[in-house]
């Protein structure tokens, strides 16, 4: 069994597979432009995790590094899932040394509740407190 890798080397990315995935196949984000990821990338603190020196996941953390982060883009590619692939990515993720000591980590998930709550992710204590603009078919124009 191979051993997954888990980086946060900017150059090792796929980039056409990790824009694939998410403009093709995610449920967040379905015609999104390569520009957009390149752009997100470039902004955030990105995990790349690799069977074989092939990526086969892939995670992104927007921070200040000092009070606030939110997880956002996390997947594994279909045929490596159920393997615990996504659970280390998450493990890795939450263990990165600049993402300690931080007052909100945040993340938004639509069917993946119980790999977060594993984590200590739960509901907003204070929902009332959290307001958003959400624009769900904004890459669809």
């Amino acid at each position: 069994m191979s051993i997954l890798r888990i980086t946060t080397d900017k150059a090792a990315l796929d980039l056409p597979m990790i824009h694939q995935f998410l403009s093709e196949r995610s449920t967040w984000a379905i015609g999104i432009p390569l520009a957009l990821v390149e752009r997100a990338i470039d902004n955030s603190l990105c995990f790349g995790a690799y069977l074989d020196g092939r990526q086969v996941g892939f995670a992104r953390v927007t921070t200040d590094y000092a009070t606030f982060a939110y997880l956002a883009d996390v997947f594994v590619l279909e045929p490596e899932r159920g393997k615990g692939y996504s659970k280390q990515l998450v493990e890795a993720v939450l263990s990165h040394a600049d993402l300690q000591g931080l007052r909100r980590f945040m993340l938004a998930t639509s069917d993946a509740h119980e790999l977060y709550t594993r984590y200590g992710f739960t509901p907003p204590a204070r929902p009332a407190t959290l307001m958003e603009r959400y624009f769900p078919s904004i890459y669809s124009n």
